[in-house]
């Protein structure tokens, strides 16, 4: 039997380590970091019982198989098996076919799920007039604390206000997972997911939420989309990038939220200085313009969004943040690239917890090469059509 350390991106939010028994089977043991992390981790064995054989054999892809729990330091602490695979974060998914085109056909295939998967589990079900009701509860919060740019705030009113935008049709989703939670592997020369590894949000609602993380993505984002577009087998949903980039910005909002409620000056201030240069880049920029092909270009002004990890509750979470992950486009990350899962032990045998230093503060984001770059690659592929 050995032990050892299983690096996996995750800010420091939990500690996990990779066990193998005497048998070689290889086990995953995660204890959650804080209260947050812990309702997470309760969330995604939730989850993950709820993914029958029969589902997986229909994604055609596997999950962490549950194993059993305990209790560390008492914490909730997972075992799950060991999923193998490489991991792309989102700056780091290239353009073209490939690793964009694979998780977009990933999603889409998550989205096709009955939704049966998800009520007959007791997880949240959420119509689109619920998300929408979200969305306008936590617009109400922001306003309160009278720290939003107004032409921000009055933005986002008017996409909770236009209806034509929220005419989706709820699917199965996972809860606003980033590129992170799909494990690849080469077959042929060229990439596939053959495991999904974050469940905790499994629900059913806007499958526009498990979009918003192209915001950070913006080499890859018209890719990822055109794959999930054309790979879905849902009803046209002109209003999915729009709620997808609504979704993006409103991170910066619960950040702010988020700020107010631990009493935190500091994450107020950065949130704030965030909320002004978005409100800039955005001034002449329409929320509710509906589009059927391509991403408006605009997706990936967000930039550099805190992720989210949502729980089970699809409602605007505000406490669920992660602040190493808004370091996410800063040059200390710019060399991550894929993030393998290891399995070398540790000789001594002792369990080897994952403990990685916090972040950095935040600095403050030139979005004009974003926008000038996605811009281009639109005005590019708009040639090739015609």
């Amino acid at each position: 039997m050995g032990v050892s350390e299983l690096t996996e991106g995750a800010g420091g939010r939990f500690d996990s380590a990779v066990v193998r028994l005497d048998d070689d089977r290889l086990l995953v043991v995660r204890v959650p970091a804080d209260d947050t992390a812990e309702k997470e981790l309760r969330d995604q064995a939730v989850a993950l019982r709820a993914l029958t054989p029969g589902v997986l054999g229909q994604l055609r892809m596997t999950a962490p198989r549950m194993i059993g729990e305990t209790t560390v330091d008492g914490r909730f602490a997972a075992v799950t098996d060991f999923v193998a695979g490489y991991r792309v974060d989102a700056a780091e998914v290239p353009a073209g076919r490939g690793v964009a085109t694979a998780i977009g056909q990933a999603l889409a295939a998550v989205h096709a799920l009955p939704a049966s998967v998800v009520s007959g589990d007791g997880l949240t079900v959420q119509s689109p007039e619920q998300v929408r009701q979200s969305v306008s509860r936590l617009l109400d919060r922001v306003a309160a604390l009278h720290r939003i740019p107004v032409s921000l705030l009055s933005r986002w009113s008017h996409a909770a206000a236009a209806d034509h935008l929220w005419r989706f049709e709820s699917t199965v989703i996972l809860g606003g997972a980033s590129s992170d939670a799909f494990l690849l592997e080469d077959s042929d020369g060229e990439p596939r997911v053959t495991g999904i590894l974050d469940w905790h949000g499994l629900a059913v609602g806007d499958p526009a939420l498990d979009l918003q993380w192209l915001s950070s993505a913006p080499t890859a984002a018209l890719d990822v989309f055109d794959a999930y577009t054309q790979a879905s087998v849902r009803a046209p949903d002109a209003g999915i990038h729009g709620r997808a980039r609504l979704y993006a910005e409103l991170e910066f909002a619960k950040w702010l939220v988020h700020g107010d409620d631990i009493g935190s000056d500091e994450i107020v201030a950065d949130a704030v200085g965030l909320l002004t240069a978005l409100a800039d880049s955005v001034q002449d920029d329409d929320l509710t313009r509906t589009q059927s092909i391509e991403i408006d270009d605009a997706l990936a002004r967000a930039g550099r969004v805190p992720e989210v990890r949502l729980a089970a509750d699809t409602s605007m979470q505000t406490d669920a943040y992660d602040p190493d992950e808004l370091g996410a486009f800063e040059e200390s990350d710019a060399g991550r690239g894929h993030d393998q899962q290891t399995d070398s032990f540790d000789e001594t045998g002792a369990i080897a917890l994952d403990e990685q230093a916090d972040g950095g503060a935040t600095v403050p984001v030139d979005m004009g090469e974003w926008i000038r770059q996605d811009a281009s690659e639109a005005d590019e592929r708009a040639a090739d059509n015609r």
